[in-house]
């Protein structure tokens, strides 16, 4: 049965020459829900729509284009034997806590910029960065990658998973944990969570720095399961640690900015 398997084409279609991947317009589907919930919630607190739109022009390219830097920078050793597979990145090959590094830093530039409070552009964003990311992660399907350890049919099967993730989850003769999946879950459990912790109008900062710990905590797990980790040692996942410094830094950012009195007003504020 398994010799004839054959995995999704992860191209969607062809225009002349130009290849468009499933990995692309996933992404893009992610990038343009987010802007639609975003530019919804900010008018509704009062804010300019446009605000996040005006902000994505440069958080988007930056934010890609770090998330590359970052992955390539762990996979040197394969960049600097192919050069020109650096710019492939519709081929997969992008890091998500490089892609935050850019997009923080480019809110930060942008909210000083445009006199607006960081913490509030932050704490709007949160949802759909994290939905986004669930969305992301189906880009991976398509591309069979991001998987885990192998495993067999019969248990792929008792996690009652459709044929299609089961048969993708089929890479060159073996079966692999579906990490993607395990991750866009735990991704799309935060949303929910967060979308209701709107209503408890915590303070400024605190929906972002709660989006921060319950990411890194599911990633972490997750990234255990996986084999193709960018590795900081030959032991240690660069993933884990960095989650386990983001669950630290929030956690400490939340104490303090409570205890110093910094985060006197509210979400909805």
């Amino acid at each position: 049965m398994e010799s004839t398997i054959t995995p999704l084409n992860p191209i969607a279609f062809r225009i002349g020459e130009i290849s468009v991947h499933w990995y692309g317009i996933i992404i893009g589907v992610g990038i343009a829900l987010g802007l639609y919930l975003v530019m919804k919630e900010s008018e509704r607190l009062g804010l300019n729509k446009d605000l996040f739109a005006d902000l994505l022009i440069w958080a988007i390219p930056i934010s890609i284009i770090s998330a590359r830097i970052y992955y390539v920078i762990f996979e040197w050793s394969y960049y600097s034997q192919h050069p020109g597979d650096i710019i492939k990145i519709w081929n997969g090959g992008i890091a998500i806590h490089g892609a935050l590094i850019g997009a923080i830093i480019t809110t930060i530039i942008f909210s000083r910029i445009k006199n607006v409070s960081f913490w509030k552009l932050a704490d709007i964003a949160a949802p759909s960065i994290i939905l986004g990311q669930a969305i992301g992660r189906w880009g991976n399907f398509m591309n069979q990658e991001a998987h885990g350890s192998e495993v067999s049919r019969t248990f792929l099967e008792n996690l009652h998973l459709p044929d299609f993730i089961i048969n993708q989850m089929y890479i060159d003769g073996t079966y692999y944990h579906p990490t993607f999946l395990y991750e866009s879950i735990w991704d799309i459990v935060g949303f929910i969570i967060l979308i209701l912790l709107r209503r408890v109008n915590l303070r400024r900062g605190e929906l972002f720095l709660s989006y921060v710990i319950w990411y890194s905590v599911g990633r972490f797990f997750v990234e255990g399961l996986r084999t193709d980790s960018l590795m900081l040692t030959s032991d240690l996942r660069m993933a884990q640690v960095i989650s386990i410094v983001l669950v630290a830094v929030g956690i400490v950012l939340w104490i303090v900015r409570r205890v110093s009195g910094m985060a006197r007003q509210r979400y909805r504020d």
